[in-house]
């Protein structure tokens, strides 16, 4: 029985669909994640398991028992304990070499520097209402010449956005503007991420509370995002396929059975954008 760790032994499965010259890049390479949720635990596990050697861990939160429906790392045995540290035992259990930062105060101005320090790319899994966080995390990204992938969870479903630090800005796409208020801000990002809104379909309104910033959530969606990032992050590192960022908009939902890409030029901004954003926001409760 092998008793020791070999790094291309336990990837070796992946040569064939990567070059062994891609999966040293691969393994080379810095991943910062920015929160460990549903969606952040998930990724950083089919990050890990497709090779990725090096990983900025941020998140403030610990396990609870509300987290079990979706969370990777949320167990009887983790409640209470900090996200970081068990999504780090997580990571070094299958690959014992990875290097890991771990930030659990989570992103801010105190910690954005050392976040995105040496970092190859970034993912985006923040909760729906950081807005302060997103704004930073994204303009500093933007200024180091960083990619930021997001992919945030739409019912049994989910949208793909990736940024471009040369191509549209993560707040000319939303449209957002700093003196907007929380409400504003909350229905731009619905818009932007859910610009064709398979989910209301089958969505019970019953679940929503945006005042008391309660939005439901499945297990699927997160696991199925988790290969779709894992496999932008490879095709970004390697140059392996074309990476379609936004503008283009792609969305997914398993239980209609639909796919969207769309191009939108004007992001948010033009005037079939602003009448979704009237729309949605007659559904918000003021």
């Amino acid at each position: 029985m092998m008793d020791s760790f070999d790094y291309f032994t336990a990837f070796q499965r992946n040569i064939g669909f990567l070059s062994k010259q891609e999966q040293e890049r691969v393994r080379n390479a810095r991943v910062a994640v920015a929160g460990l949720g549903g969606t952040g635990g998930a990724q950083v596990h089919a990050l890990t398991r497709i090779g990725i050697g090096n990983f900025t861990l941020a998140d403030l939160d610990s396990y609870e028992l509300a987290n079990f429906n979706r969370q990777l790392g949320a167990t009887m045995s983790t409640i209470g304990r900090t996200k970081v540290k068990v999504v780090t035992e997580i990571i070094q259990g299958i690959n014992p070499e990875a290097d890991v930062r771990q930030l659990t105060s989570g992103i801010s101005l105190e910690t954005i520097d050392e976040f995105l320090d040496g970092v190859d790319l970034v993912v985006d899994s923040l909760d729906f209402y950081c807005f302060e966080e997103r704004f930073l995390l994204y303009s500093n990204a933007r200024k180091r010449g960083i990619w930021v992938l997001t992919s945030p969870p739409l019912g049994f479903g989910f949208t793909l956005l990736i940024f471009d630090p040369k191509g549209m800005s993560f707040e000319d796409y939303f449209g957002f503007r700093k003196e907007m208020t929380e409400r504003e801000l909350t229905i731009s990002l619905f818009a932007g991420i859910a610009p064709r809104p398979f989910l209301l379909k089958y969505l019970n309104m019953e679940g929503l509370n945006f005042k008391q910033h309660k939005l439901p959530s499945v297990g699927a969606a997160p696991f199925m995002i988790a290969g779709v990032i894992a496999a932008e992050t490879v095709k970004l590192l390697t140059g392996k396929g074309k990476t379609l960022a936004v503008p283009t908009v792609q969305q997914y939902d398993a239980v209609l059975n639909k796919y969207s890409r769309q191009y939108f030029p004007f992001g948010m901004k033009s005037p079939l954008q602003r009448l979704r954003k009237l729309l949605i926001s007659r559904q918000i409760s003021s």
